[in-house]
């Protein structure tokens, strides 16, 4: 059975595809949570997010970021929920990475919210102690190859605020 992104990447799927790029495409689909919702897919094949090498990852997460300024801007959007269902257990449908941009405004009936439950000291000890030592390791080897990047710097709190004004309707 063919992947239905995979189809939408072939050009034979439901879906506008607004804007193609060498390594990944943004579509507007037939099949969405709210009108306007716009999915982030890599043209290749990858089933979820541990797949995905970084380089394409920071590039997807760079064009929801863009795929969302263009839903405050374009549609009036008040908010957006940026989604990545990563596994059958996160609710995957397709078996194809994918990130989601939905438009949001008040009161629009979509229920993306569920309510958080209290961890138990017992609980939380036993996850921090499975998991300390792998993340630590994980992380260190991650972020000391890296240089912290400053070019939101020139960007004031200000800026954003006025900018984010100027979306509220």
């Amino acid at each position: 059975m063919a992947c239905d992104y995979c189809t939408i990447v072939d050009g034979d799927g439901k879906a506008e595809i607004l804007h193609e790029g060498e390594q990944l495409l943004i579509a507007a689909k037939d099949v969405a949570f709210i009108p306007g919702q716009l999915t982030i897919l890599p043209k290749e094949h990858f089933t979820i997010l541990e797949m995905i090498p970084e380089e394409l990852l920071a590039t997807a997460v760079a064009a929801a970021n863009k795929a969302s300024t263009l839903l405050f801007e374009r549609l009036g959007a008040q908010g957006t929920n940026i989604l990545i269902q990563n596994g059958t257990g996160a609710g995957q449908k397709v078996p194809h990475f994918a990130i989601e941009v939905i438009p949001r405004r008040e009161a629009d009936g979509l229920k993306l919210s569920w309510a958080p439950q209290t961890v138990g000291d017992d609980d939380l000890d036993i996850v921090a102690a499975q998991l300390k030592e792998a993340s630590d390791k994980l992380l260190q080897e991650k972020f000391k190859k890296e240089e912290p990047k400053k070019e939101a710097e020139n960007i004031t709190a200000e800026d954003y605020r006025v900018k984010a004004l100027r979306r509220i309707p």
